[in-house]
């Protein structure tokens, strides 16, 4: 009977960027995106059984983590091209299955398979699952009192925020983070501004390391204990998601340019996507043709989401791709855009320059 509630949880799962499943094979692992092949969710690793631990050839975290009876572990670096390279090469020789060749990228990806899939937890259920807790323990009670805090000041119902990493499966610890997800464009932009408010009042400190989080501004500590948001898509959201198979993307070459936000309206998804214009080389090599100047940015590292908003300037290094339509039709498409986070160059970046 299990098995059968499991199959229908999964059944009718619609995979969001971020919502975190466990397979049969005791992974971990968290959505990435909202474009998915058939019988497969593009993913990447973020736990991996002890069992499994030494086929991941990769620098693990000295902390592990539990989920249920089994140990876990995670890589140090999670999004360097190195280790995901190193992944690939882990799941071909021994879960074949956790790969995908796309014809269209010319490329395999990390991919689970549906069928493995045995436990889904997206993030909206699991606040709601948090808030019909019984019994929380003192972290559990501090997360819903933020989410409270943030969604009563920023005006948006608390049905549109949901609740991610250890603490969505309950398998943290004391000193865990506390990691929350905001749903909707127009939402994410209002927690924003709540949150500056908030750390006005000094009810939450913002926390800078570097500039990109001065820029992004996600993480910060409430009450002692560190927090760091997201932001993923509404279900009706109006924003363009192309249909796996929809688009060939052909990698052409690798650029270094300076350009302008034009639009920052899915910056904090992830991928992000910056729209830009103003493109100004910053070498030889990234001289192009009129008709092959980068519309957008598409950044598939997480970090580099939300770090520029509209008028912004930013510095690129990145990989230019052709994008065309793949069905052939008289209004048959194609532009071009560059990708932070191909998994080919560790030299891939998204820079402000300036800050609003």
């Amino acid at each position: 009977m299990l098995g059968l509630c499991i199959f229908m949880v999964v059944e009718n799962w619609i995979p969001m960027d971020g919502d975190t499943f466990v397979t049969s094979d005791g992974f971990i692992m968290n959505t990435f995106g909202y474009e998915h092949p058939e019988e497969h969710v593009f993913a990447f690793l973020k736990y991996i059984p002890a069992k499994y631990k030494d086929m991941f050839n990769v620098e693990m975290l000295e902390r592990t983590w539990r989920y249920n009876q089994t140990e876990l572990f995670r890589a140090e670096k999670l999004y360097t091209a190195k280790n995901y390279q190193v992944f690939i090469e882990a799941f071909r020789k021994n879960f074949p299955n956790y790969l995908v060749y796309d014809k269209n990228r010319d490329k395999e990806i990390i991919s689970a398979p549906l069928d493995r899939i045995q436990e889904v937890f997206v993030p909206r259920d699991r606040l709601v699952w948090l808030q019909n807790l019984a019994q929380r323990d003192e972290l559990q009670n501090k997360a819903l009192d933020l989410i409270n805090l943030i969604s009563k000041e920023a005006n948006i119902p608390i049905s549109d925020m949901g609740l991610h990493g250890s603490l969505a499966l309950n398998m943290h610890a004391p000193h865990s983070d506390i990691d929350f997800v905001v749903y909707g464009t127009d939402n994410f932009r209002l927690v924003e501004k709540a949150i500056e408010k908030l750390v006005s009042e000094a009810k939450l400190n913002y926390i800078v390391g570097n500039r990109l989080d001065a820029a992004r501004k996600f993480q910060g500590r409430y009450q002692g204990k560190i927090y760091m948001y997201n932001a993923t898509r509404q279900f009706n959201e109006n924003i363009t998601t192309a249909k796996f198979g929809q688009y060939k993307y052909t990698p052409l070459t690798p650029v270094q340019f300076q350009a302008t936000i034009s639009s920052d309206r899915e910056t904090m998804y992830r991928p992000a996507t910056y729209k830009i214009s103003n493109y100004k080389p910053l070498n030889i090599e990234s001289e192009l043709p009129f008709d092959k100047i980068p519309i957008q940015i598409v950044s598939n590292i997480g970090c580099y989401r939300n770090i520029a908003k509209q008028g912004n300037e930013i510095k690129v290094a990145g990989k230019l791709e052709k994008v065309e339509t793949t069905t052939p039709t008289d209004d048959r498409k194609v532009f071009y855009q560059v990708v932070v986070g191909t998994a080919t160059s560790e030299e891939e970046y998204i820079w402000p320059i300036t800050i609003q």
